[in-house]
């Protein structure tokens, strides 16, 4: 297997709330009030699209660089939802302010539906969960 990432969270004291440890970073993760929760940090969803977005926008940054274009400031916009069926679609606007020719913006949206966390999602990830030993 490849690269390996591990994330832990933990409950707090109030409601939804959690604490995310993943490498050296502390994240916070919780539901807006309308959903019960506090919205003391991004609900699971929006950290879905985060991976995406941050995916997205590096990806295509070593893309260009390693090609020598200039994307100057790079914005990504993604938007979730899901369908009467619940079927779930993301849309991502893309914007950068550097010089590209439309042969070269057809080639970054080209690139981007292969981004790692692109294939993963569209493709999916085997998820396995087993017990573990009490919460300390």
């Amino acid at each position: 297997m490849g690269h390996g990432v591990s994330a832990t969270i933990v409950s707090t004291d109030v409601d939804f709330t959690h604490r995310i440890q993943v490498g050296k970073f502390q994240l916070t993760a919780d539901e807006p009030a309308s959903l019960g929760g506090q919205g003391a940090g991004p609900a699971p969803y929006d950290y879905y699209l985060a991976a995406l977005s941050a995916c997205t926008a590096i990806t295509l940054r070593m893309y260009a660089q390693r090609k020598g274009w200039e994307l100057g400031e790079f914005k990504a916009e993604l938007s979730f939802s899901k369908d009467a069926d619940g079927k779930a679609h993301i849309h991502r606007v893309l914007h950068a302010s550097g010089p590209l020719t439309d042969a070269q913006w057809s080639r970054l949206l080209e690139v981007v539906v292969n981004t790692p966390v692109t294939k993963t999602m569209r493709e999916g990830a085997e998820i396995t969960s087993e017990r573990g030993a009490a919460a300390a």
